[in-house]
């Protein structure tokens, strides 16, 4: 004789194995780029150690700031021997995209419980964006985001210990060009999202303004070359998107 299964406990469990799913589904899908990224991790951990930070301040970095060219920057200015001010106002510019996915997402998440909207918004990086951020409200699902956000997170922490501990034990680990990894996980984030024409332009007019005022040692040139990139393609979408609207054709 079978024991007596209630439809709500048969309804509870169906509930908790499609979140399940769709939380193990996000975290496959931002594998890929955890898996680019840690190189990234990894130089951010041994820098963290030649700075003169313990294993606890080291890993507190990335458990807390949570934005790898955050605290690359951030660790360099400390060892540099920058101010407070300098290292605050630069990671504020640096990681001041951040706000742009906020605005981007924000008819999607603005319909959560508080707590949802505080711990994606904790997760919420190029990685998470790259993967969650131009869903539909209709097709965004929170234990998805949650799944990519969260496993991402875990990898970071994951690859920064072991930085952490290589740091100790292999000299010069900045000089085996693990930094490559930064470009090319900003490449496979940025190259999905050329769709049309002035995602392009702002994509061309950055990479060429950023190379020509590195090439001239201009301070400030990775501000300066975003910031324009912006206006350029902002301008070109004015204009030319109130052509396609008047004409009904494509620019």
């Amino acid at each position: 004789m079978q024991p007596f299964v209630s439809s709500d406990n048969h309804t509870l469990c169906g509930k908790s194995e499609n979140k399940f799913k769709l939380f193990r589904q996000g975290a496959m899908a931002v594998s890929p780029l955890c898996v680019a990224v840690i190189p990234w991790g990894l130089l951010a951990g041994s820098f963290a150690v030649d700075i003169g930070l313990d294993i606890f301040q080291s890993q507190a970095l990335s458990a807390i700031v949570f934005a790898g060219s955050a605290q690359l920057v951030a660790t360099g200015l400390i060892n540099a021997g920058a101010g407070l001010a300098t290292i605050l106002i630069t990671t504020l510019f640096i990681t001041s995209r951040h706000l742009l996915y906020g605005l981007t997402m924000r008819n999607t998440i603005s319909p959560l419980p508080l707590r949802w909207r505080l711990g994606l918004g904790f997760l919420l990086t190029d990685e998470l964006f790259a993967v969650c951020g131009h869903q539909l409200p209709k097709t965004f699902n929170r234990w998805y985001a949650l799944g990519a956000g969260l496993w991402f997170y875990i990898c970071w922490n994951l690859a920064t210990f072991v930085g952490i501990v290589a740091g100790k034990f292999i000299p010069n680990l900045d000089l085996l060009g693990l930094d490559f990894a930064i470009a090319a996980t900003f490449i496979a984030i940025v190259i999905p999202t050329i769709k049309n024409i002035s995602v392009l332009i702002s994509i061309l007019v950055a990479l060429v303004l950023s190379v020509t005022l590195q090439a001239f040692n201009v301070e400030g040139g990775l501000m300066i070359a975003s910031l324009a990139a912006m206006i350029v393609s902002y301008s070109y979408d004015k204009v030319f998107g109130k052509q396609k609207n008047k004409s009904g054709e494509d620019v």
